[in-house]
């Protein structure tokens, strides 16, 4: 196979990645860690100079009881976001990273959005003379019904009070994203929307994993003596792996976030499962085990590890 795909078991699961940078600090992105476990970060992840935070964006395309499934689809091109500049009407090649890894959009069965955030759900919708038109025009969108609940602008009423001009520009992005890659979803009847757990195909099975979101979800593939979480914001850096009480600065309940993240890791830890965050660069993936108070990563996936932006 080639060095963006891995097989598990029965699935194939193949890296196409949109983007890989550095935004950031490691400090401001996950403010919870401390300054040792930081320091620890080897260089894939974590410039030991400037502290910056050396991250991916990128979808998973996995191959399923013959179905070709995206889970999450990045940030998107074209889109406002006024909440991360970095991102503001971005442009990337991904469907053309798309079509090298041997998949066309019409082609894919299903979507899977681990989470309603602005880089999950990105290219759910490309513009079409100034329309948003759904990307993959043939498959089934998986988002779970929590989230879309949450982040509908007409539900504004059960999200926090905004109070600072940081706060009203993030619910703002949050308003646009929800406008451009779900909304069109929805009103084109593409999506299911899921609560409790859903059972993909005999493969995959997706399961609640609240805390950063309040819907966000894990994928978890058992295929013959193959385990993994595909985990999506649950872990944005190695260093939540060996500080699992650490969260990201975007996590919404924060009390949730840990306890997740600790049942997971642990989970993982005795199953031997393939742990595959969302925002990995690097090797993109990694079994974990127990580690004094926390974890370690070891046994990295065979992906090869994508150029850095800048």
């Amino acid at each position: 196979m080639s060095g963006d795909t891995i097989r598990l078991g029965d699935v194939t699961v193949t890296r196409v990645v949109e983007w890989s940078g550095s935004i950031r600090t490691v400090s401001a992105f996950v403010p919870d860690s401390t300054p040792e476990g930081r320091a620890a970060l080897t260089p894939e992840f974590r410039n030991p100079d400037n502290d910056a935070y050396h991250c991916a964006i990128q979808s998973w395309v996995l191959r399923s009881e013959g179905r070709t499934i995206v889970v999450d689809t990045g940030a998107g091109n074209d889109r406002e976001r006024p909440q991360i500049p970095q991102f503001d009407h971005l442009q990337t090649p991904f469907l053309e990273n798309l079509r090298r890894a041997g998949v066309e959009p019409e082609d894919v069965d299903l979507v899977v959005n681990t989470h309603v955030h602005y880089d999950h759900v990105g290219w759910n919708t490309r513009l079409d003379n100034d329309e948003w038109a759904p990307t993959f025009p043939n498959a089934r969108y998986l988002i779970p019904r929590v989230d879309r609940d949450y982040f509908d602008p007409g539900n504004e009423h059960r999200r926090p009070p905004v109070h600072t001009d940081a706060d009203r520009l993030r619910r703002r992005g949050s308003h646009l994203v929800f406008a451009d890659s779900v909304a069109p979803i929805l009103e084109q009847g593409l999506a299911t929307l899921w609560e409790d757990g859903y059972a993909v195909d005999g493969n995959l099975t997706l399961a609640p994993a609240p805390g950063h979101t309040p819907g966000s979800s894990v994928l978890k593939l058992n295929s013959g003596t193959d385990r993994a979480f595909f985990v999506g914001d649950l872990l944005h850096s190695p260093v939540q792996v060996a500080e699992p009480a650490a969260n990201s600065c975007f996590c919404e309940n924060q009390a949730e976030a840990r306890a997740t993240r600790s049942r997971l890791l642990g989970e993982a830890a005795e199953t031997g499962a393939l742990v595959v965050p969302a925002h990995f660069p690097g090797r993109g993936a990694a079994e974990v085990r127990r580690s004094g108070e926390g974890y370690e990563l070891h046994n990295w996936a065979a992906f090869e590890p994508p150029p850095m932006a800048g």
